[in-house]
């Protein structure tokens, strides 16, 4: 089975909560994963084969949480060597902003310029949808499990 790190972008746990419940299904699933609140850059070399998968959400501007921005900042200013690396993205947000979902969008294209591989659709959960989120998470994970 694949090893995965999950990246957290949080402010108020919401991210938190499902990237724990993800991690859960995948184990689940048999596969190796490390939960990570505060990704430093050697965190993207320590494993080439490890799969990345970042869960996060945005803050009501559209900008990533604090805890994540230093990995966005070394990707966009140091272009980490990972191209190839696969990854996935969860990201949490609110329809109701303007800036719904560009956090998720932000992150996601950083790691596909410097060449990493995107593993299916990204999650996308719309905290003004009404929909469980947990629900919706292990749905989405069971089928992202399959594609890696």
């Amino acid at each position: 089975m694949s090893k995965i790190q999950i990246f957290i972008g949080s402010v108020y746990g919401g991210a938190e909560e499902v990237a724990e419940l993800v991690a859960e299904e995948l184990r689940s699933l048999g596969h190796e994963v490390t939960l990570n609140t505060y990704a430093r850059a050697e965190d993207l070399a320590r494993d080439a084969n490890e799969i990345i998968l970042l869960c996060h959400s945005n803050t009501g501007s559209g900008e990533l949480p604090d805890n994540i921005q230093p990995l966005y900042l070394h990707l966009t200013r140091d272009y980490p060597r990972i191209s190839g690396r696969r990854f996935g993205v969860i990201n949490l947000g609110d329809s109701s902003y303007t800036t719904f979902n560009e956090a998720g969008v932000m992150l996601a294209a950083a790691f596909e310029d410097l060449g990493a591989q995107p593993i299916g659709e990204p999650l996308v959960l719309d905290a003004s949808s009404g929909d469980d989120a947990a629900t919706e998470a292990r749905t989405w994970v069971k089928h992202w499990a399959t594609l890696i």
